[in-house]
């Protein structure tokens, strides 16, 4: 069971009756996950307030895989290329990525926005990926289909769809974006993530590799059996992030209006990343941004990414307009009746 222990900023003076109620509402989200390793960590208005394992502090907690909620980190890459004029949302990512080489007229007509808006038409991942992932599916799945694989998939594609008419997830697509970004800009995609930002964020305690021995939380197979630290293989931009509670905080307070730190990624890419841009869902009354989707609720719009390795779990989540986000993560391997994701997800929804 996880205890509370919550850190207040400079000058926000004593806990007032709002912070009670939320600290109550973060223990009654605890009870009822009941996972090990649990971690909730909320900023409202600037306040924080973590509810950690007994005896640990914020800044003694671990990095947590963040698997498929490390595309916003991804998404915010594209913006702040895109804010500097450095690249156009509208640009071929195959013209970008291997100039001449001849391709299906749908995969010439992909642009990075489709990439990160999952609208490409491609899979969710290669048709080729399965046979060589199975044997070792609840390892290490990725480890063997490294950034060359991912590229030549993507040259020889045929999208299922039109490019930008349907709405299809796809880690594929993702990772496709992050080898296009450093083709583009000829630097590494974990060196172009860590210069434009985490560093200018200051998530100093944030990874895109795995470091075991540096502070990263290890995942367990049901038998209790450590799990391996996840290798994302070619497909870093889609899953690699590894991040800690209180750099998570920082990320999403950076997406909260007029909060950015001055030396972040330019406020446009912030906007950018914020506006609603297609709708789906029953009556369409769900959208999506750039890179996160976006459900309205009655305190306004929700916009949140989940995400889940072979041993954690993870939900990134932010309101605009009442200056709150929450990161939720635990190491618990993800079943269907799992509440961790509807819990978390009602948490910032409907009761914070």
């Amino acid at each position: 069971m996880t205890a509370p222990h919550e850190v207040r900023p400079a000058g926000t003076g004593p806990a007032s009756r709002g912070d009670d109620e939320r600290e109550r509402l973060l223990a009654e989200a605890a009870r009822t996950i009941d996972a090990p390793d649990l971690v909730i960590a909320l900023s409202h208005r600037g306040r924080r307030t973590y509810r950690l394992g007994a005896g640990m502090r914020p800044d003694e907690a671990p990095r947590y895989e963040l698997g498929s909620a490390s595309k916003p980190f991804t998404g915010l890459l594209l913006a702040a290329l895109v804010a500097a004029g450095r690249l156009r949302y509208e640009d071929p990512a195959a013209g970008l990525l291997a100039p001449g080489h001849p391709v299906h007229p749908s995969v010439r007509a992909i642009t990075l926005r489709h990439l990160i808006t999952h609208t490409s038409g491609l899979p969710a991942l290669p048709a080729d990926f399965y046979p060589q992932a199975l044997p070792r599916w609840s390892t290490a799945p990725y480890s063997r289909y490294p950034a060359d694989r991912v590229v030549r998939a993507f040259l020889r594609a045929r999208p299922r769809h039109r490019p930008g008419t349907r709405w299809h997830y796809s880690n594929f697509a993702v990772s496709v974006l992050g080898h296009t970004l450093a083709a583009a800009t000829g630097t590494p995609w974990a060196s172009l993530l860590r210069t434009e930002v985490l560093d200018p964020l200051g998530l100093h305690d944030t990874r895109l590799r795995p470091s075991p021995s540096d502070g990263d939380a290890v995942g367990h197979r049901r038998d209790g059996r450590p799990l391996p630290p996840l290798d994302t293989g070619g497909f870093d931009a889609a899953g690699a992030v590894r991040a800690t509670p209180s750099d998570l905080l920082t990320f999403l307070e950076a997406h909260l209006p007029g909060t950015a730190p001055s030396a972040s990624p330019p406020a446009a890419a912030f906007s950018d990343v914020r506006r609603p841009l297609l709708r789906r869902g029953r009556g369409h009354a769900h959208t999506h941004t750039l890179t996160w989707f976006r459900h309205p609720s009655a305190r306004g719009p929700v916009c949140f990414h989940a995400g889940a390795t072979l041993g954690q779990q993870m939900f990134l989540g932010f309101r605009p307009d009442t200056g709150t986000a929450l990161a939720a993560m635990c190491t618990r391997r993800v079943h269907r009746t799992d509440p961790f994701i509807p819990t978390v997800h009602e948490l910032l929804t409907e009761k914070l």
